[in-house]
């Protein structure tokens, strides 16, 4: 598992995946990324450290993701994080919360004190895909009170039952009303979610054109942003 990687494109970073307690919502039909999750602290604190170990903070700014959302971290893991934003100089941190999480968004915000960028896994704005198939628990009730807590979302294409229209609109609506966005291309895994090649294939195709975007990071593989398994 390589735990810390750089994104030399765009919003050149340095990223690392670490390891946290189980996901408070862990009911993503998709997701199997929580068998990452641990209970034991102290593993996950060691596992944690070697990988914070490597930021160099030669861009000035860190993304950190973990199978879950960062509140799920483990206290001294956090403390490191912090420290090193200090001594490295970052002046930017992406991370990544569920809308669980909501109210306690800002709580993270000034405990690291710099610029964030708050991302969020939406997967799609079609509420009923998101919460019947994938399964979410994105309750919010409008575009406008998901950006009072989000500055980016995460989106998924490419999924059996999805419709090229549905993922068309996803990405406008990303693109007019977020400073930043991810679009993440379906990869099969060990949960009964399925990709959809033919789909993939077509976004592919017309949705080229978003490696040009600036504000939009697009993961054509689950591993381009050099993490993972």
């Amino acid at each position: 598992m390589n735990r810390y990687s750089k994104i030399f494109e765009k919003d050149k970073r340095e990223i690392v995946l670490l390891k946290s307690f189980p996901c408070k919502w862990g009911r993503c039909s998709f997701c199997d990324y929580i068998d990452d999750n641990s209970l034991d602290e102290e593993l996950n604190n060691r596992v944690n450290f070697d990988a914070l170990s490597n930021i160099t903070g030669e861009f000035g700014v860190l993304e950190v993701i973990n199978s879950g959302n960062i509140f799920e971290l483990p206290e001294l893991t956090l403390k490191e994080i912090k420290g090193i934003i200090s001594s490295k100089r970052i002046y930017k941190l992406y991370f990544e919360s569920h809308w669980i999480y909501k109210n306690r968004i800002n709580e993270m915000r000034n405990y690291f004190g710099i610029e964030t960028i708050v991302k969020t896994g939406i997967e799609t704005f079609d509420k009923d895909f998101r919460e019947n198939r994938l399964i979410k628990g994105f309750n919010y009730k409008d575009l406008a009170e998901l950006k009072l807590y989000f500055d980016s979302v995460c989106l998924m294409v490419g999924i059996e039952g999805q419709s090229k229209e549905s993922i068309s609109r996803d990405i406008q609506i990303a693109m007019e009303n977020f400073k930043h966005f991810t679009v993440n291309v379906y990869v099969n895994n060990s949960t009964k979610i399925k990709a959809d090649e033919k789909l993939i294939r077509w976004f592919q195709d017309e949705f080229y054109w978003l490696n040009s975007v600036e504000k939009c990071d697009i993961l054509w593989v689950n591993t381009d942003f050099g993490v993972g398994d």
